[in-house]
């Protein structure tokens, strides 16, 4: 068993503002679990508090079903991959795998079938005896993957391993670790601020806000049914719109609408960027801009007020004006307060 539990986690520097604020966690044996959020939101924090180089302020870290508050970092049984990959300038890539092997005294045949092994796997057996100034960016990434394999660990700890590599690439290693999770069936804790690594690696998805969970479920759940405002925009392309709601009827740039639910006042409407052509209500706006992104186009326009975008297809008449085509029952709505879910 590899879970890793988080209770009552609490991290403060000097006494100040907790960056990490009572956090509370279950990381099940064999789980891709991935924390996201924008920077400073504490989510490279924890992965330094679960690996100890950084000490807790408060609560209890368990791995494996042990307290480890006070157990040195060497002995968590524990491989952390960083964004800078870390890795020997000096050494070859077989030294760079073989390192942590080597500090455990491993024999030398044992090490070099390990290596091997781990070269194979991430197709890395002709590079090593290469530096790594004579890799390119993703095969330097696949020697650091395998410095960490080789030792076998209870946990994967990675930190944003692939915001260093280019867009191309970056879609090629996240299939690459996904491989690698389904074959080494151990517990992984993946740290990006990318939505899009967020929703195609994760079991489940951790999002994150100064130092706080905000929402912890599956991608599907965290995508169809954010819990706040700030799920809700960070996951996804989210539109939002303040209306007014009277005898549950509002408007939107002179169209009226209608919900079924309990609201009266001023509220947040929300409306994902992909369903602004999917309802019943016709409603014109003006583009201001027009971006070209492949196979879709995206428009940015304004709702009462509002700045918003719509993601459209190719064929999709745009012109000195767009017809989109929305509806209430696309729609979320938040609390303009404290930003919850209504």
């Amino acid at each position: 068993m590899s879970s890793v539990i988080l209770r009552n986690l609490v991290k403060s520097y000097d006494g100040n503002k907790n960056v990490i604020d009572n956090i509370n966690l279950e990381i099940k044996d064999k789980e891709f679990i991935v924390l996201v959020g924008s920077s400073g939101c504490g989510k490279s924090t924890i992965l330094r508090l679960i690996s100890g180089l950084e000490d807790i302020s408060s609560g209890e870290i368990m791995i494996d079903g042990k307290v480890v508050n006070n157990v040195h970092p060497k002995d968590r049984d524990i491989a952390f991959v960083f964004q800078s990959y870390a890795l020997y300038p000096h050494m070859s890539v077989y030294d760079n795998i073989a390192f942590g092997l080597k500090m455990r005294k491993y024999s030398k045949a044992v090490i070099d079938e390990k290596v091997h092994e781990v070269a194979k796997a991430l197709d890395l057996a002709d590079l090593l005896n290469r530096k790594p100034r004579q890799l390119s960016g993703g095969q330097r990434q696949r020697v650091a993957l395998g410095r960490a394999i080789v030792r076998n660990p209870k946990v994967f700890l990675m930190d944003e391993p692939l915001s260093n590599l280019d867009a191309n690439l970056r879609v090629q290693m996240r299939s690459e670790i996904k491989r690698l999770h389904q074959k080494l069936q151990t517990t992984f804790i993946y740290v990006t601020h990318d939505q899009t690594e967020a929703l195609t690696m994760g079991d489940r998805i951790v999002v994150l806000d100064k130092g706080k969970i905000q929402q912890a479920d599956s991608p599907e759940v965290i995508y169809n049914n954010p819990k706040n405002k700030f799920v809700a925009g960070f996951i996804g392309q989210m539109n939002f719109i303040d209306v007014n709601v009277i005898n549950g009827k509002f408007e939107i740039n002179g169209h009226q609408f209608e919900t079924n639910k309990q609201i009266n006042g001023e509220v947040i409407a929300a409306i994902r960027a992909e369903k602004m052509i999917c309802g019943d209500t016709v409603l014109a706006v003006k583009p201001d801009i027009v971006e070209m992104t492949g196979g879709e186009r995206i428009i940015y326009f304004n709702l009462n007020g509002n700045k918003c975008s719509a993601r459209l297809p190719l064929d999709y008449p745009i012109g000195g004006q767009v017809e989109l085509r929305i509806s209430e029952k696309d729609m979320y709505f938040f609390d303009k307060g404290s930003g919850e879910i209504i």
